[in-house]
């Protein structure tokens, strides 16, 4: 079986939205409604995330060609972002709004910012109401509206999620050892699938809360190719070579995200406390191997530097100047593929599990 890349609107970046409705207020002027456009809104309240509540994947075109550096997610005021081809929320073309910008007070006095995003279907005189969180936030945990502002302001997409493997993930070397990734330094030579032994040209690491997009995706041992289990964060793309009636794609070479390989038994998520996730760079866009398990290396160009930190995204540039590369040949997954597949079927068979 192949899959056909339907035409419409391309993905720009996407990010992962709940549904208004996915929050209650349970104290406050506006007991029991859920989350309303602006207007509505009563500093005060006290919102819940219903504890059965999972965010969907909202893909955007941005409608721009310039440079991502550059670039506001959703500008107040502009038109000409939509929904992209392929996304779980709206269908293609659908127009994007940004609406509010909201900050919230959790019960132990740390903050997080959440974007309202309004969607309106082609033909409709209404609009769905989305919420964006920028930093994690956890169900059934209160958090009291501090500010609503209709101008939000600059928004960038690194405070929404990473993509990297954690602490204690083993990197296989170019003598072939395996090295813990918080061991390795500038300059260390690591197996890579397509050239070879290549030394590492930069490593960043990000401590969050292990909640929401945040939370780490667990690939029991021997589920794929990794012979212990493999932590990584739920956008961290996994090399998957597909061979013979397996085969589903046209490619045999299949880059698929951990979290659409998440079962719920043999691949789930570890949410609560911290995580600490590793970034790696080399001269090119790699495959590695983690956990004996092929999967990729950070991808150095305007978009994907416009999702890390500040800070991040400054340093990289300042000691790779001018690096700009191409994303690894291979299938990029199609999530209704998978949907109707199953995660299990880019899993190991069970009788070649070790």
């Amino acid at each position: 079986m192949t899959v056909d890349v339907p035409a419409g609107p391309v993905t720009s970046y996407a990010v992962e939205v709940f549904s208004a409705v996915d929050f209650e207020v349970v104290s406050g002027a506006n007991f029991g409604d859920p989350l309303m456009p602006l207007d509505g809104l009563c500093l005060g309240d006290v919102y819940e995330l219903r504890a059965d509540a999972g965010p969907r994947e909202l893909r955007i075109h941005d409608g721009d060609e310039g440079d991502a550096r550059n670039r506001r997610f959703l500008p107040a005021g502009q038109r000409g972002h939509s929904v992209a081809t392929g996304s779980q929320l709206g269908r293609a073309g659908d127009a994007l709004t940004l609406e509010a910008r909201l900050t919230w007070m959790g019960p132990d006095g740390h903050r997080v910012d959440l974007l309202l995003i309004g969607l309106r279907a082609a033909g409709a005189e209404g609009r769905s109401l989305h919420v964006l969180p920028m930093a994690p936030i956890e169900p059934k945990v209160p958090y009291t509206l501090l500010t609503a502002m209709a101008d939000p302001g600059e928004v960038r997409l690194s405070d929404i999620t990473p993509v990297a493997v954690t602490r204690g993930t083993l990197i296989t070397m170019a003598d072939g050892c395996q090295r813990a990734v918080e061991r390795l330094a500038v300059g260390d030579r690591v197996l890579t699938r397509d050239h070879g032994p290549q030394p590492v040209r930069w490593i960043g690491k990000r401590t969050v809360r292990a909640v929401g997009a945040y939370a780490p995706v667990v690939i029991e041992r021997g589920v794929l190719a990794n012979e212990s289990d493999l932590i990584v964060s739920q956008d961290q793309r996994i090399f998957v070579y597909q061979r013979g009636a397996r085969r589903l794609t046209e490619t045999a070479e299949l880059l698929v995200r951990a979290r659409d390989l998440v079962d719920g038994e043999n691949v789930f998520l570890r949410r609560g406390g911290f995580v600490e996730y590793f970034h790696l760079i080399f001269a090119a866009h790699e495959i590695i191997y983690a956990e004996c398990t092929p999967t990729e290396s950070l991808l150095v160009n305007d978009g994907a530097l416009s999702r890390l930190p500040e800070d991040m995204a400054r340093e990289v540039r300042g000691k790779l100047p001018g690096t700009r590369q191409q994303p690894h040949f291979g299938t990029e997954a199609d999530r209704a593929l998978l949907a109707r597949i199953g995660p299990a079927a880019l899993h190991r068979p069970p009788s070649r599990r070790q």
